[in-house]
């Protein structure tokens, strides 16, 4: 590809590029491509979808007891939890009972749920047969996701107290939520200048640009020497009363790390003596990877809207299930009811269909109705048979009380990384805020380490940024992410760690390494060319 070409493709999102690339790369058919740009597991979690499906098949018994016409079934009567039992025991052999007694025992002894509710709850989900009510989230499935994320994320900290859960379309569909929300909201207005944690998802810098928000962005950078940590003297840049929001991914993609204990104390005293207006988003899409993660929405939890997704850790990216959660007492409600009169009208014009105290209404309800354009609030929510299947995706993190699922899924992730850099030449980062779901290497830095910083520049100089991911699709038929288009260094390379075997990532972090001896070969060539012979 020519320089000219590269330069208009740069324009695009990274998610776009890699399309482009794709089609590169498989123009090459002597070899097979390898596709490590998105971050969609290879793995997934069976205990959970066998439950599902003997879930479906008492359902379906139950719902054929009632029968109106041949072929079809009635809403299902009674209590359900003796025809349970007996179900269970007759196919007790049968993959997912066990899970599925498990869960529900768990939920009646620890999460002190009433059995026959919840289980007409989870039949009446899984069929499908109801619209969904309370339209935010099942009560059963809220509670159940609830405990989850309060071990997860808020490391069983009773402090953070008590958040409502919207269930949503996978956490991109509560990004897009929660930015149309706080614009209706006018927590967010035009031009409002808010901060980023770079390098980002990326979307959270294509979003804020559009005309829908017009939001001016100030970037909060993370330090690669340091570990793609931020430094106090970046998140000092919060203090300005001026900037409304701080948006981050924790922990971090493309960087893939967590928030240091410092840097959380920091924000949250931040928060409670200086900021009590900043509104927090944090993506925490990632945290169960994580070793000793703790949530922003653990330390400053009035002031946060979390984001969470089931997609990453349990291999579920197509079921699209993830929540938006807000603290029960939450700040931002507060800062509604104490709007100027003019915006409260606005808002009890909007709202006033749906709530006779408009003024009342929480953001995160507020949320459910956008999500509907308001009119439509009462066919609001997650599709059933969806927040079914995430109540038994979150107690089966709960029962995991052995960690034997999360140390599998963490210690695969960790092997293919390993198996990247030791291809690559490069040293395993180790210092406890390490994910190892993506790897981020910056090429033009990892040019100045091994060929000095004369090569260094000439490449910066001499290439456009997306030439390395270029030249990896055409000529190695391997597919990587740019960098640049998350705010990471420009030439850098995101790899994803989900998707592929480990001697996949043997062989991109060496044709990695060969790449860059390529470039500097070239250089070398160069320079002699331009280097006069002596007498």
């Amino acid at each position: 590809m020519e320089p000219g070409e590269e330069r208009r493709f740069e324009r695009l999102s990274p998610f776009e590029l890699k399309d482009m690339l794709v089609r590169l790369a498989a123009r090459r058919s002597e070899r097979m491509m390898l596709n490590a740009g998105r971050g969609n597991p290879n793995w997934l979690a069976l205990a959970p979808r066998h439950g599902f499906t003997q879930l479906l098949r008492f359902a379906l018994e139950e719902s054929g007891r009632v029968t109106l016409a041949p072929g079809m079934g009635g809403l299902v009567r009674g209590d359900l939890t003796q025809r349970f039992a007996d179900f269970s025991a007759r196919n007790e052999k049968e993959a997912g009972i066990d899970f599925l007694c498990r869960g529900l025992d768990y939920a009646v002894s620890e999460l002190d749920l009433e059995r026959s509710r919840l289980l007409r709850e989870l039949v009446e989900a899984a069929l499908g047969c109801r619209y969904p009510w309370p339209d935010r989230m099942l009560q059963g499935c809220e509670r159940i996701v609830h405990a989850l994320l309060e071990r997860e994320l808020f490391g069983n900290d009773a402090a953070a107290g008590r958040f409502d859960l919207f269930a949503v379309e996978g956490a991109t569909a509560g990004i897009t939520y929660i930015f149309n929300s706080l614009a209706e909201a006018r927590l967010l207005n035009k031009g409002d200048r808010i901060a980023l944690g770079v390098p980002i998802f990326s979307p959270y810098l294509e979003v804020p640009r559009l005309n829908d928000y017009e939001l001016t962005e100030i970037e909060v950078s993370q330090d690669e020497r340091r570990g793609w940590q931020y430094p106090a003297a970046e998140l000092e840049k919060l203090r300005d009363p001026s900037i409304r929001a701080f948006f981050v991914v924790n922990p971090s993609n493309p960087t893939s790390v967590r928030i240091d204990d410092e840097s959380l104390e920091r924000i949250a005293r931040l928060v409670r003596d200086e900021r009590p207006d900043l509104v927090i988003i944090t993506d925490d899409v990632y945290a169960a990877f994580a070793r000793g993660f703790r949530s922003l929405a653990a330390v400053a939890p009035r002031n946060t809207i979390l984001v969470y997704s089931f997609s990453k850790y349990w291999g579920t990216t197509g079921w699209r299930l993830g929540v938006v959660g807000m603290h029960e007492d939450s700040a931002l409600d507060r800062r509604l009811r104490e709007m100027p009169e003019a915006v409260r009208e606005a808002h009890r014009r909007r709202y006033g269909s749906i709530a006779l105290d408009p003024a009342s209404l929480k953001l995160i309800d507020r949320m459910v109705a956008d999500s509907r354009a308001v009119g439509l609030n009462h066919t609001a929510g997650l599709s059933t048979p969806q927040q079914a299947q995430m109540a038994l995706f979150a107690l089966h993190g709960l029962l995991d009380s052995d960690h034997a699922y999360r140390d599998t899924a963490r210690g695969v992730v960790k092997r293919r990384f390993e198996a990247l850099y030791a291809a690559a030449g490069l040293a395993v980062p180790d210092d406890g805020h390490e994910v190892y779901y993506y790897a981020t290497l910056d090429m033009p830095a990892l040019a100045r380490e091994r060929y000095g910083e004369a090569f260094a520049r000439w490449l910066i100089d001499t290439f456009e940024p997306i030439d390395f991911v270029v030249r990896l699709a055409e000529e190695k038929s391997i597919v990587l992410l740019d960098g640049g288009g998350f705010d990471a260094p420009k030439m850098s390379v995101r790899v994803s760690l989900a998707n592929l075997m480990e001697a996949d990532y043997a062989r991109i972090g060496s044709e990695i390494s060969r790449l860059l001896a390529d470039y500097h070969g070239r250089w070398r060539a160069a320079s002699r060319a331009v280097t006069p012979t002596p007498p």
